[in-house]
């Protein structure tokens, strides 16, 4: 016997034993005495670790199936039904290697084999120190329990105030989506939470993603030299692009401007989502505020790098061939950088939510979504002092607010504001 060694985990050495002990229809106890553990722990490895190799083809194991003259339909009811019970299966040691009888047995047959026993060892300790304390079929059960309800719209917390079952906290619930437990058992992403937090991406799963190599459009616009130019241009007005779609082959596709000082939404509707489109977006912005106010306040253009915004030197450089703005790009992964853009796609999906027919809802032209705009920003905002952005433009920066109401972006009365999809409806 080895010297005690009752309080490590089991080597896969030490698992190759238990295989050599199962095949010799040694009992539980003499494996834990030779390789220095409880029988507990030979028992639970076993248990845990042996995978069902041979599924018994009768709805029961039933001992009397040889000469069964119900055709091998067995319920629980039947008269001749004997449950079959496995001594080496069952009981010691737990499964079926080495077994005389495996080429005869057509019952359910188990097998433990030390090299997966271990592989699955490694990623349950590694899933257990990453904090995902779930086993694959509580995880099934749990994301069985949450989809339909994420697809109703309901939050983590009102998830967990229907179903305390679940027994987790909201924030355990939020790490488990975003962190993708659930993205390959039901498909479940961070996209689906309505109002998703944000919180810095561990520093230990940020290792997982690989750096992309700067393109050529990135030189000298990446977001180290956006900080760079804000340092030595504190005082340049900074508008933050991005697009919104629901359907990526159909579209529509809405090119989103955010004026950060201001608070004001802007945003193009497009047809298709390509770098040309994105660029006469921008030319559209510009005849909109005409060349002065354009260079004033989209002096800078902070994007994401989608490949509908790789066009920089387009959007950059007027029809004239002078330069009316500046574009840098955050980094891969890193949307909070343009965070009150994001916060502000929370209110306009409240009007064009994900998942649905944009046109069907009623998008279908410039005028329809100008319709959104204005009542987006003609809600009143906390931070604005319960001021709507528009309200907030209009006094501070009238001549923008001038040619945002003359392309058809209105303020509407705080009481009539409209936050909900049957604001397009006709």
């Amino acid at each position: 016997m080895r010297e005690s060694n009752s309080f490590s985990h089991l080597t896969l050495e030490e698992r190759r034993i238990i295989l050599a002990g199962i095949t010799n229809g040694s009992s539980k106890t003499a494996i834990a005495e030779t390789i220095g553990k409880d029988k507990s722990t030979v028992g639970k490895e076993i248990r845990l670790h042996r995978s069902l190799t041979h599924k018994c083809k009768m709805p029961l194991e039933c001992c009397n199936y040889r000469k069964c003259v119900y055709g091998r339909q067995c319920t629980l009811d039947c008269p001749e039904y004997v449950p079959f019970k496995c001594s080496r299966r069952d009981r010691t040691p737990g499964a079926c290697n080495g077994c005389s009888k495996w080429s005869k047995c057509r019952f359910d047959k188990y097998q433990y084999w030390p090299e997966d026993a271990h592989h699955e060892y490694r990623l349950t300790l590694t899933d257990a120190r990453e904090g995902v304390n779930l086993t694959v079929s509580e995880a099934k059960a749990m994301a069985g329990v949450i989809s339909p309800l994420l697809k109703q719209g309901l939050s983590p917390f009102q998830i967990l105030a229907a179903h305390p079952e679940l027994h987790v906290s909201e924030k355990t619930l939020y790490n488990y989506i975003e962190s993708g437990v659930f993205r390959e058992i039901a498909g479940i992403t961070a996209l689906d939470l309505r109002r998703q937090v944000s919180r810095k991406i561990p520093k230990k799963k940020s290792q997982k993603y690989k750096k992309r190599a700067d393109r050529k459009y990135l030189q000298g616009r990446t977001y180290k030299d956006y900080r760079q130019y804000r340092e030595e241009n504190p005082d340049v007005f900074v508008t933050q692009m991005d697009t919104v779609y629901n359907d990526e082959a159909k579209g529509p596709f809405i090119q989103t401007f955010k004026f950060v000082e201001a608070g004001v939404l802007f945003a193009v509707l497009h047809a298709s989502k390509t770098a040309d489109s994105m660029k006469n977006g921008v030319d559209l912005l510009e005849s909109v505020l005409g060349t002065g106010l354009f260079r004033k306040y989209v002096h800078i253009l902070l994007t994401d790098r989608g490949s509908e915004f790789t066009a920089a030197d387009a959007m950059e450089m007027s029809p004239d061939g002078t330069r009316r703005t500046r574009v840098f790009y955050c980094d891969p992964m890193q949307s909070g950088q343009k965070g009150t853009l994001e916060n502000k796609h929370i209110e306009l999906r409240y009007i064009l939510p994900k998942g649905t027919d944009l046109r069907f809802l009623g998008l279908v032209d410039q005028d329809a979504l100008n319709l959104v705009l204005s009542h987006v920003n003609s809600a009143p905002v906390e931070k604005l002092g319960g001021k709507s952005p528009l309200e907030l433009a209009d006094f501070l920066y009238h001549d923008l607010y001038e040619k945002l109401e003359t392309f058809g972006i209105h303020k509407i009365e705080k009481d009539k504001v409209v936050l909900r999809p049957y604001l397009l409806k006709k």
